[in-house]
């Protein structure tokens, strides 16, 4: 494997072409088609994804020994890239990543900044607490949407449909790699949902959240704006109810394993269904 090769892996490329997707979605399908041609938009995309990537990298960096277990096709830390590099291509990334949001907006740059610092706290401690790392991981994701809509205001009530959907899906997405990767995390004294609840308490916390995204969605529809809600009914929750019912019959890593991929799908799905709205 060639060093750009070994880089490339470590910062996730196709994950990041999907959050560069996502923003520009929502820019141009949902806010103003207009906004795609903006400059202020690329350059948000651009510190997102860099903010994104240093995530990658400060997450594999406190991993190793765990990926070794769980996915050693996957460690390039120690084998093609020193542990010393990846601290500085961190800190280069996470630099630069705020200094681009501070140049569009005090707000997009203090955004940034708290999450890089959260991105770096959760991979040196949160993700080894049961619910928490979690959550900060599909707040960031939700925040990836609703951040495009705090530099093209007013906000839009179907940003926020995305942004909880991105949220919500980000977080059942974790819980089932925690159910995955429950070998490595278990021996390196984790504390993970499936590790605390076992594997049964963390499918039923997921049944729940798939429970509190219905909950939203009719709130924001019937409290704030009308929204088009057959339409997410067929593209986002149907598709979330064959999830459900995968999840309900998976038993063993490979099971989980392909849920979390499954996961990932839904949320590249609903990335081209903004262009229906």
């Amino acid at each position: 494997m060639l060093p750009v090769q070994a880089y490339l892996k470590l910062i996730r490329f196709w994950n990041l072409i999907i959050i560069a997707l996502a923003q520009y979605g929502t820019a141009g399908f949902l806010i103003s088609t207009h906004s795609v041609y903006s400059t202020s938009l690329l350059v948000l995309v651009i510190s997102t994804i860099l903010i994104a990537a240093a995530g990658y990298s400060i997450n594999d960096y406190y991993d190793v020994k765990i990926d070794l277990i769980n996915k050693p096709e996957r460690v390039v830390i120690g084998k093609r890239i020193s542990r010393r590099y990846v601290l500085l291509f961190h800190t280069i990334l996470s630099v630069t990543g705020v200094g681009l949001g501070l140049f569009l907006d005090w707000r997009i740059g203090l955004i940034n900044f708290i999450s890089a610092f959260l991105l770096w706290f959760y991979s040196n401690a949160l993700k080894r607490l049961p619910f928490i790392g979690n959550f900060i991981v599909g707040l960031l994701t939700g925040l990836a949407i609703l951040v495009v809509n705090v530099l093209f205001l007013p906000f839009v009530a179907v940003v926020w449909v995305y942004a909880l959907f991105a949220f919500f899906m980000t977080l059942i997405r974790e819980v089932i790699k925690d159910m995955e990767d429950l070998k490595g995390d278990n021996t390196y004294g984790c504390r993970t949902l499936p590790i605390v609840w076992g594997i049964r308490g963390a499918k039923l916390f997921i049944y729940l959240l798939f429970v509190l995204l219905a909950f939203a969605v009719v709130a924001i529809h019937t409290r704030l704006t009308p929204l088009p809600v057959l339409f997410f009914i067929g593209v986002l929750f149907f598709p979330s109810g064959i999830l459900i019912a995968w999840l309900i019959r998976a038993d063993t890593r490979k099971d989980f394993y392909r849920l979390s991929q499954f996961c990932k799908v839904l949320m590249v799905a609903g990335i081209f269904s903004m262009v229906f709205l």
